[in-house]
């Protein structure tokens, strides 16, 4: 599996795409002016506490407060690190309202939720984890080698004692340090150090709300977490990127055979790799399947639900195969979609009804190996005799659809509008309530183009028989600027 990374840089935005086998599988997007807060460390004040909920408020500096579960807090013993085996105390005993609190952002807002808190900090190298606040030694369960994994927890520690560690926080081996190098985990180990110095003094030079670490950029971000042998290159459109990108590889890892090359052609270069019309197909509701099946896709504030339809495939076979076939297909792309279109929380999946176990079972492995690729964490279900799956998938920043849309003015949201007909009926009513409540001769009504076309014509019938019976005229006027759903009846 070939794998490349393309870095977009603007004056507007920084996107990044990563393309397996030259299809697009996910894409990263931040904003200039509205870069994510992810992995940022601010000193807050704690706003309100909220019993009930065992949560708070904290003030961060954000637009609105940011949100901490008692369970985020950690509980520090006498030696200022996190006591793991304790049971949290009442939110009341932990916070008080302007208290000063030390944070790291661990999701960031998303449509009206305020940004998700934690007090379990920690600061990420290329091949490591830090946790100053704790003395745990961990490894990423993604990497499933069991001896590499025990080579790698000895070279921690081997290296650990090389370094004369003090015992002063712990850490977790990433899944990018498969096949490090002793010489890598120092030259980890002591930019962290350095780091968390840097950190702790700014926590510590005054009183006040303001952030003590920010996380890099985006590009600089991708290098560090998406990089591994399987990247064949890595395309850059901009200049000063490139050169700190090769600068970082340089530094970090100067034995990565990954290639580096600054893309300069006249095309863009997401135009070049289809990654555009990818976006835009990422922002529908319909997937069209290979086999003429589709994917319905609706996001809504509680859950996503995907919904997978046969379509046009009609198989060579039976029924039964056709599927199968489908479902299979579903399953992989479905997988996919969840990646290129970042979508989390819940996830309901109806695939079409099999009768036979074993089709369920290939289903439930397709799709199950297919999340192998994906760098969220995923929770998965059996098929339900419904014929769902039900899954949830880890959320920490806004899906593709909520980064690049907006709520439609006209419909608010719903993505249909009354029809004519219905707008129609409702100015019948309106009309009646007005006359029987005023004496005026003439009544106006203005509305749409659309609705008043249907008014004069198709309703013609109704809306005389409606003058006649509350003996009134009714003229009307077309307002431009009315939507479909807008419009007024007024007297004249």
């Amino acid at each position: 599996m070939s794998e490349e990374i393309l870095i977009n840089v603007t004056l507007m935005e920084t996107r990044v795409a990563l393309i397996e086998n030259g299809l697009l599988q996910e894409i990263f997007i931040e904003r200039h002016n509205k870069r994510g807060y992810v992995g940022d460390v601010f000193r807050g004040k704690v706003v309100r506490v909220m019993p009930g909920m065992e949560a708070a408020f904290v003030d961060v500096g954000l637009d609105r407060a940011a949100f901490i579960h008692n369970s985020d807090i950690s509980a520090i013993n006498a030696d200022g690190y996190e006591a793991r085996d304790e049971t949290p105390a009442p939110i009341q005993e932990t916070l008080r309202e302007g208290q000063d609190i030390v944070v790291q952002v661990a999701k960031d807002a998303i449509s009206s939720k305020g940004a998700r808190l934690t007090t379990h900090l920690t600061l990420p190298s290329r091949n490591l984890v830090y946790m100053p606040r704790s003395k745990h030694l961990g490894i990423s369960q993604r990497l499933e080698d069991e001896v590499e994994r025990e080579r790698l927890m000895e070279l921690l520690q081997s290296v650990l004692e090389q370094e004369q560690w003090d015992g002063r926080g712990g850490f977790i081996i990433r899944t990018a340090a498969e096949g490090a190098s002793a010489e890598e985990m120092v030259e980890d180990i002591r930019y962290l150090k350095r780091l968390w110095t840097k950190v702790e003094e700014r926590i510590q030079r005054k009183e006040g709300i303001k952030a003590v670490y920010r996380e890099v950029p985006l590009y600089m971000r991708t290098v560090r977490d998406l990089i591994r042998p399987e990247v064949e290159k890595i395309r850059v459109d901009n200049k000063a990127t490139f050169d700190e990108i090769c600068k970082f590889l340089e530094d970090y890892v100067p034995e990565l055979q990954t290639q580096v090359e600054p893309y300069s052609g006249e095309r863009p270069i997401f135009d070049l790799y289809g990654v555009e019309d990818e976006i835009n197909k990422g922002l529908g509701r319909s997937v069209k399947l290979k086999s003429g099946g589709d994917l319905i896709i609706d996001q809504t504030e509680a859950m996503t639900t995907i919904d997978v339809n046969t379509g046009a495939y009609l198989g060579s076979r039976n029924h039964a195969e056709t599927i199968l076939k489908t479902n299979l297909e579903a399953a992989t792309s479905i997988a996919r979609q969840l990646r290129v279109r970042n979508l989390g929380g819940i996830i309901i999946i109806d695939f079409i009804d099999m009768i036979d176990p074993e089709h369920q079972r290939q289903v439930q492995r397709t799709f199950t190996k297919a999340l192998e690729k994906d760098h969220a964490r995923t929770t998965i279900t059996g098929i339900s005799q419904l014929g769902l799956i039900e899954m949830t998938r880890k959320r920490t920043r806004e899906s593709l659809g909520q980064i690049l849309n907006s709520h439609c003015p006209i419909c608010a949201g719903r993505g249909t509008l009354k029809s004519p007909e219905t707008i129609c009926y409702e100015i019948f009513r309106e009309i009646l309530r007005v006359a029987r409540a005023y004496e005026n001769d003439v009544l106006l009504v203005t509305a749409s183009q659309g609705v008043v076309d249907r008014l004069l014509d198709e309703e013609s019938d109704t809306l005389a028989g409606l003058q006649e019976l509350i003996g009134k005229t009714v003229k009307f006027e077309v307002e431009p600027m009315y939507t479909q759903e807008q419009f007024d009846v007024v007297l004249t």
